[in-house]
This record gives structure tokens, C-alpha cells and sequence, in this order.
């Protein structure tokens, strides 16, 4: 019987503290090399919030280790510089269209969009929603194009 863990950690900085390491001994599994391998494989995303997916067999113990990309709005946050978005859109930051352009690009696979059209179309309503300009312009001038 599989079962599965869903979590949201921080890339790079998990611990065996609670609430994670309880869970994962609680499936059999060793939370120190777990929790290493959850590191290793967030590296990269370093200062932000990745889902992690573990799949454990409870019978052999076995388990694989499934990382997300992080949510479009902590790639654009990220990549403007910012700790967090804007709630009032008259003190805003700027990001670069061709960031846009990357980050719809990296999310493809998440995406429910059928073109790379309408995936930039989400993440620049990602940007608008979270207080972010493109080239200093209001994001729908770009949404309409």
C-alpha cells in the first residue's frame, strides 16, 4: 500500500523538527536521509516555498521524492527582487517582460494554457494581481497584445 505525503517546505532548509520529521518516522522512513535528499533537491530554489511530494510504500519502506516548480507569484517575486507583492499597486516594482517570458516558459508543465500566448497571459495576470509592473508598464498593455 502507497501512501502519499504532500508537504510545502523551504528550499534547502528543511528540518527533522515538526511537523516534518514526526511524519516521515511515523511512515517508517529515516527522517535525517530523507530530509537530506529534500534538501539537495530544492537547492535551487533557495528562499522560497517548494512542494514536495513523497510517495512511501509502507511494506518495503521504499519511497520516491517528486519537487514542484514554486508558485508562479514566489518566481516573480523572486526575480523582481522582493520579499513579498504589493497590496497597493501605487508603490510597485518592475520586471522585465523577457522574465515573463521564462517563468510562463518553466511553468509550461503546470499550466492549463495550450500556447506560450496564453501561458504568458496567466503569469502576467499573476503580475497584476500581485502588484508587479513589466518594463514599468500596468501588465494588461501586455495582455491585450
Amino acid at each position: 500500500m502507497k501512501t502519499k505525503v504532500k508537504l510545502l517546505v523551504d528550499a534547502g532548509k528543511a528540518t527533522p523538527a515538526p511537523p516534518l520529521g514526526p511524519q516521515l518516522t511515523q511512515l517508517g522512513l529515516k527522517a535525517p536521509e530523507v530530509i537530506k535528499k529534500i534538501n539537495d533537491s530544492t537547492k535551487q530554489y533557495e528562499g522560497l516555498k517548494v512542494p514536495v511530494e513523497i510517495s512511501v510504500d509502507r511494506a518495503t519502506k521504499q519511497y520516491d521524492l517528486k519537487v514542484f516548480l514554486p508558485t508562479s507569484a514566489q518566481l516573480l517575486i523572486k526575480n523582481a527582487g522582493l520579499e513579498k507583492g504589493f497590496g497597493d499597486r501605487t508603490q510597485s516594482a518592475s520586471i522585465s517582460f523577457e522574465k515573463v517570458k521564462e517563468i510562463a516558459n518553466m511553468r509550461a508543465e503546470y499550466s492549463l494554457a495550450k500556447t506560450e500566448k496564453a501561458r504568458i497571459n496567466e503569469i502576467l495576470g499573476t503580475c497584476l494581481s500581485i502588484g508587479l509592473k513589466v518594463d514599468g508598464k500596468d501588465p494588461r498593455e501586455f495582455i491585450s497584445k
